[in-house]
C-alpha cells in the first residue's frame, strides 16, 4: 500500500491542477480578449502578410540556431532593432488605424466620455431626417452622383477644411442643387453637422479594404473610407445606377429604399424615446447587399 502511495506522490502528482485564483482567471480572461482582438485585427490588414513574413524568418532563425550558422546568427541580432523601427514606420497607417478603433469601441467610450450631460439631446431634426431622405432619392432619381456625410460624435473638421464652407441650413432643395451637374460645389462630399451643412466639395480619406467589389468607384471607396476614421454615416449615390448605398463602420450597405434610409438616420438622431424600437431590416430591399 505505501508503494502505491508512493508512486502516485512520485509520478502522478505533477498532473494535479496549480491553484488558480480570481486574478488568475482574470488575467487569463484579459489576455485571451486582447490577443483575439489583435489577430482578427491583424487578418483584416496588410499586416497579416507582415506575419506570415516573420513566421518565415522565424523558421531560418530556428534552422540557422540548430546548425550553428553563426554568421546568418548575427545578422538576425544586428538588424533586429532596425527591423523593429522600420516596421513601425511602414505599418503606421495600420497601427493609427488600430488605436482609432480601439477609441470608438463601445467597450472603452463610456470609460473616458468627458460630456457634461449624460443624456445627449438629438442630434438633427425630423426635417433634417426628410429633407436628407427627400434629397437623396431625387438624386437617385436622376443618377446624380452625391456623397452625403453625417457627423455624430466624432468630429469631422478636418476634412471640413479640405472643402468650401457653406454653414447654412439643411434642406433637400439645397442638397439636389450642390450635387446638380456642372455646379461648382457639385464635386466631392457634403458633410451635415447638426441641422446645418457645414462644408462642400470635401475629400475624404480612400478605403484600403482590397476585398470590396471591382465595381465599387471611388465615390464608394471615399464614402467607406470616411467611415472607418469615424463613426459618420454616409450616404452614396451611384453615378452610373442611381442606387443608394450607406457606409457606416467601415460597412458598405447597398441598394437601400427610402424607408430604411428613414430608419437609420432616426437611430442616429439619438432621440431618447422609441429608438429601439425601430427595426431597420423592415424598409430593406430584398435585394440589398452588404459588404465588409
Amino acid at each position: 500500500m505505501e508503494t502505491i502511495i508512493s508512486f502516485f506522490k512520485d509520478y502522478v502528482a505533477w498532473l494535479s491542477l496549480p491553484k488558480i485564483g480570481i486574478t488568475d482567471i482574470l488575467e487569463i480572461l484579459i489576455i485571451a480578449f486582447a490577443i483575439y482582438h489583435v489577430i482578427t485585427w491583424v487578418k483584416q490588414t496588410r499586416a497579416w502578410m507582415l506575419v506570415k513574413g516573420l513566421i518565415v524568418l522565424l523558421i531560418v532563425w530556428l534552422i540557422a540556431s540548430i546548425l550553428n550558422l553563426n554568421v546568418i546568427l548575427w545578422i538576425f541580432f544586428k538588424s533586429i532593432n532596425v527591423g523593429i523601427i522600420a516596421l513601425i514606420i511602414v505599418f503606421q497607417p495600420e497601427f493609427r488605424k488600430a488605436l482609432e478603433q480601439l477609441g470608438q469601441n463601445n467597450l472603452v467610450t463610456p470609460l473616458f466620455n468627458f460630456n457634461d450631460s449624460k443624456d445627449k439631446s438629438e442630434r438633427f431634426s425630423d426635417h433634417v431626417v426628410n429633407a436628407i431622405v427627400k434629397a437623396t432619392f431625387e438624386l437617385a432619381k436622376t443618377k446624380t452622383g452625391a456623397l452625403i456625410v453625417i457627423e455624430k460624435d466624432v468630429h469631422l473638421s478636418e476634412f471640413e477644411k479640405t472643402g468650401i464652407e457653406i454653414d447654412s441650413l439643411i434642406s433637400s432643395q439645397l442638397l439636389i442643387n450642390i450635387f446638380e451637374h456642372n455646379t461648382p460645389l457639385h464635386d466631392g462630399a457634403v458633410i451635415l453637422r447638426g441641422n446645418r451643412i457645414a462644408a462642400a466639395t470635401c475629400y475624404l480619406p480612400l478605403t484600403d479594404n482590397m476585398h470590396l467589389s471591382k465595381d465599387l468607384g471611388t465615390r464608394h471607396r471615399a464614402g467607406i473610407g470616411i467611415s472607418e476614421v469615424s463613426d459618420s454615416i454616409t450616404i452614396i449615390v451611384s453615378e452610373e445606377t442611381g442606387k443608394v448605398s450607406i457606409a457606416t463602420g467601415g460597412t458598405l450597405i447597398r441598394n437601400v429604399d427610402g424607408d430604411y434610409l428613414h430608419n437609420k438616420l432616426i437611430v442616429a438622431q439619438n432621440k431618447v424615446t422609441d429608438v429601439k424600437k425601430i427595426k431597420l431590416w423592415k424598409g430593406r430591399a430584398k435585394h440589398e447587399r452588404e459588404i465588409d
